[in-house]
């Protein structure tokens, strides 16, 4: 477990497949998608899961956690999705799957975490994260964390018929101050 002052990254286990169902058919894949709004059926869900473990052994498998409310309250997961060994680069993936959650630091606590974990203890050179340029609450957050933006591919996803941006933010482990300096100079506390 992975413990941070308002989330923990926990194993991905049963209760986030649970609950994936309902996150998948919600605003929150609209978001963390780029602009898709599927219809995930339970029966896809399952061979998405088979399809993952079978993954799981390969060197660039990634890996991915449930978030955690301190309480214990599963909202959503995020994972070390891709990852090219031999350059020691890895891809982000982030959803805070309960809008209740959205807004109030849950994310940026859960992503200081990971990209500690990505780069203490997976020894990883780069991170990086894709968003668009419709999701000024990820923008917002890369930015905060110490995320520099790299790339704009212009008219990359049809979001509710519009075109946008895709974004591609990226921090470098010796830009990492570490988790710790990056909480205090944000200010983030623990709920009360």
């Amino acid at each position: 477990m992975l413990q941070g002052l308002l989330v923990d990254l926990v194993p991905y286990g049963q209760v986030y497949r649970d609950l994936e169902h309902t996150w998948r058919n919600h605003e929150a894949s609209f978001w963390s998608s780029g602009g898709d709004r599927p219809i995930v059926t339970h029966a896809e869900l399952r061979t998405h899961f088979e399809r993952r473990a079978e993954y799981q052994n390969r060197p660039d498998a990634g890996v991915t956690f449930g978030v955690q409310t301190k309480d214990g309250t599963p909202i959503g997961f995020f994972s070390i999705n891709w990852l090219v060994p031999h350059h020691r680069l890895a891809m982000l993936g982030a959803r805070i799957g309960d809008p209740a959650y959205w807004g109030g630091g849950y994310g940026t606590d859960a992503l200081t975490l990971l990209v500690d974990y990505a780069f203490d203890w997976m020894d990883i050179h780069k991170v990086w994260l894709g968003t668009t340029d419709a999701n000024a609450r990820v923008q917002r957050q890369m930015e905060k964390v110490g995320f520099v933006l790299e790339a704009r591919n212009r008219d990359e996803s049809l979001m509710d018929g519009v075109w946008v941006d895709g974004l591609l933010y990226g921090i470098l482990r010796d830009q990492w101050p570490g988790r710790a300096a990056v909480i205090e100079r944000i200010g983030l506390k623990a709920h009360r």
